[in-house]
C-alpha cells in the first residue's frame, strides 16, 4: 500500500456522533479528521513531558513516569545514571521555556494575540496548573501542542489522556475544552531542519575525500514496544511492520534523504536506515530494533567510515538526545574506529517555530487539508484522532480529548 493510499484509506472514516469526542470544541466534537472550519481558540496549551531540574529531583521525577508500574526506587536508580551524570538536570524543561518564549514572539510578529501557557506531563510546571491558570484568566477553548511529533500512545495518546484527566480532576471538564494540533512528523517546518543537518553531515564527508559508498546515516528514534507500535495510528489502516510509528519515520527519513541528494547529488550513494535508541523494557518484551549501538558496531564490516546520526524522533536535545547519541552512541562509533556527527533537532530553529505557528494558524483559520502543507504522503495528518488509535497494550483505552472514543 503507497503512502497516498494509506492517507485515502486512513480519512476514509467518517465522523461518530459528537458525544464520542470527550472535551472537544463544538468544530471538532464532529468528529470530522480533519476541522476546515476556523475556531476562535483564545490559548494554546504547549504540553510538555517535563524533566527534573536538580539530583532531589531524579527518583520523583522517575516515579511520575512509571507511575501504575509498582516500580521499586531501587530499580529507578538504576536507570537514573545518565541524569546523575548531568548533575540531575534535564535540559527539557529549559528547552521548552526557550520554545514557549520563541512561540511567543512568532505569534506577536504575525499579530496572534493567544497566550501560551505550558505545562509538563511529569515534572512542574505540570499540565493541571497550566490548565487552571488558563482558566482562571477566561481562556477556555484550548489548543494543544504536545512537543511529539509521531504516532503512537506515548507521543499522542498519553498526551490526549493526559488533557482528559487534568480536565476532569480539575473539575473544569464542563467549561474548558481542549483540541490538539495534527501530528506534525511531515510537516516542512518539522522536516527542513534534518535536512540542513543531514546536507552539512554529509558535505563535510564527502569534502573531507570519503566516498559516499563509505558513509552512512543513521535515522534514530525512542524504541517502544512492538505491541504498542503496530496499535499506533488508525486501526483500520495497515501501516506494516511497526505501525504508523516506523512508518512516519521511514516516510520523513525518506523525504530527509531525497532532499539532500537533490541538493548534493554526489550524496546518491549514500545509504542509510532507521534505528531505535533507549529502549527501557525487560529483555523478554520485544521493542523495535535495531538498536543504534549494535548497528553502529556493524558498520565497520560493512565498509562504512563516516557515520551520521540523526535525532529524527525528537524536537529537542533532551536526555535521550544528549546520553543516548551524544554518549552511547559516539561512543560506539569511536570504538568501532568510524568518525561520527551527530545533527541538530529542530530546537528553536526559525523555520520550525514558524511552522508550529503555521499548524496553529491553520487550525484558526480552518485551513481545507488539501491546503496543507506536508512533505509525506501520510500527511496531513488527522486534526481529531481517529477511533482505537495508538492503543496502550498494558492499561488499554482511557478517556481522552481530542479524539473519537473508542
Amino acid at each position: 500500500m503507497s503512502e497516498s493510499d494509506v492517507r485515502d484509506a486512513s480519512i476514509s472514516t467518517q465522523a461518530t456522533d459528537a458525544a464520542a469526542v470527550p472535551f472537544a470544541s463544538a468544530a471538532a466534537a464532529s468528529g470530522d479528521p480533519h476541522i476546515e472550519v476556523p475556531v476562535a481558540y483564545d490559548a494554546i496549551l504547549l504540553a510538555g513531558f517535563g524533566g527534573p531540574e536538580g539530583q532531589d529531583d531524579v527518583i520523583p521525577f522517575l516515579r511520575n513516569v512509571t507511575r501504575g508500574r509498582g516500580i521499586p526506587d531501587e530499580r529507578l536508580e538504576e536507570v537514573a545514571h545518565h541524569y546523575r551524570h548531568f548533575d540531575g538536570i534535564s535540559p527539557i524543561n529549559a528547552q521548552n521555556r526557550a520554545l514557549k518564549a520563541a512561540l511567543e514572539v512568532e505569534l506577536a510578529q504575525r499579530g496572534i494575540d493567544l497566550p501560551v501557557y505550558w505545562g509538563n506531563r511529569n515534572w512542574a510546571p505540570y499540565l493541571e496548573e497550566a490548565v487552571s491558570d488558563a482558566a482562571a484568566s477566561d481562556h477556555t477553548t484550548l489548543l494543544a501542542l504536545a512537543t511529539s511529533a509521531y504516532s503512537s500512545f506515548s507521543s499522542c495518546r498519553q498526551y490526549r489522556e493526559d488533557f482528559a484527566r487534568v480536565l476532569t480532576d480539575t473539575g473544569l471538564g464542563e467549561s474548558v475544552t481542549i483540541d490538539k494540533v495534527r501530528q506534525f512528523f511531515d510537516h516542512p517546518g518539522f522536516v527542513q531542519p534534518f535536512v540542513d543537518g543531514v546536507r552539512s553531515a554529509v558535505a563535510g564527508f564527502l569534502s573531507d575525500g570519503i566516498a559516499p559508498s563509505a558513509i552512512r546515516v543513521l535515522f534514530s528514534t525512542h524504541s517502544i514496544p512492538t505491541a504498542d507500535a503496530d496499535r499506533s495510528g488508525p486501526r483500520d489502516v495497515d501501516f506494516g511492520e511497526g505501525g504508523a510509528y516506523a512508518a512516519q519515520h521511514l516516510a520523513v527519513a525518506d523525504v530527509v534523504m531525497a532532499a539532500v541528494v537533490a541538493d548534493v547529488p554526489a550524496a546518491a550513494g549514500i545509504g542509510w536506515e532507521l534505528v531505535y535508541q533507549s529502549r527501557s523494557g525487560p529483555p523478554s518484551q520485544p521493542w523495535l530494533e535495531p538498536d543504534v549501538n549494535d548497528v553502529i558496531a556493524q558498520l565497520p564490516a560493512r565498509g562504512i567510515e563516516a557515520v551520521a546520526i540523526v535525532p529524527l524522533g525528537f524536537m529537542s536535545d533532551h536526555m535521550e538526545v544528549l546520553w543516548d547519541l551524544d554518549t552511547e552512541a559516539t561512543d560506539a562509533a569511536a570504538e568501532a574506529g568510524i568518525r561520527s556527527v551527530r545533527t541538530p533537532t529542530p530546537g528553536i530553529d526559525p523555520v520550525f517555530v514558524s511552522g508550529l505557528i503555521d499548524l496553529v494558524e491553520e487550525r484558526l483559520r480552518g485551513a481545507p487539508a488539501a491546503d496543507r502543507p506536508h512533505a509525506t504522503g501520510l500527511g496531513p495528518w488527522f486534526d481529531v484522532c481517529r477511533p482505537a488509535c495508538c492503543e496502550n497494550v498494558r492499561a488499554g483505552f482511557k478517556p481522552a480529548a481530542a479524539g473519537i472514543a473508542p
